[in-house]
């Protein structure tokens, strides 16, 4: 399958600009890329998206993590003939999964450092698999939303 040289490559380079944060920031440094909109700002999370934490949450999202990485993966390979977005969309959400479930079995905690603000404002900071995530699910939603009905009506003419 294609699309997983996609994920593979995310995974990779999720891993390398955590590496890069964890050896050349000190926690909670913050370097200006663009003065009051954009900064490198090094913060762990042992929590979900957005610092959504709990007592014993790390053991709760490592296993939660596993699991859904693991049904991703399955769900990819029962749809490898299926329209390549709705593939390419489950491959960016799986290598985000499993970016960030490296970083919380291996640290106990998920590495984040894009932070992004706007007149005041900070949004919560974040990294390459929050993005491939994300990215991943606003794909999948425009197929599912979008695209599908459109097939699935095409077919039913036929």
């Amino acid at each position: 399958m294609r699309v997983l040289s996609a994920s593979f490559f995310l995974i990779i380079l999720d891993q390398i600009t955590k590496y890069l944060t964890r050896t050349r920031m000190d926690l909670h440094d913050s370097i200006p890329v663009i003065r009051d909109f954009f900064h490198l700002t090094y913060v762990t999370n042992t929590g979900m998206a957005f610092g959504i934490n709990f007592p014993a949450g790390i053991y709760i999202f490592t296993t939660v993590s596993l699991l859904a990485s693991v049904g991703i993966l399955w769900y990819l390979w029962t749809l490898r003939n299926d329209v390549f977005l709705v593939r390419f969309s489950l491959a960016l959400i799986w290598a985000g999964a499993v970016g960030n479930l490296i970083d919380r079995i291996r640290f106990g905690q998920v590495v984040d450092f894009f932070d992004f603000m706007w007149s005041g404002h900070h949004f919560p900071v974040f990294n390459i698999a929050d993005s491939s995530v994300t990215v991943g699910m606003i794909f999948f939603l425009y197929y599912s939303l979008v695209m599908q009905p459109k097939i699935e009506a095409a077919r039913a003419d036929n």
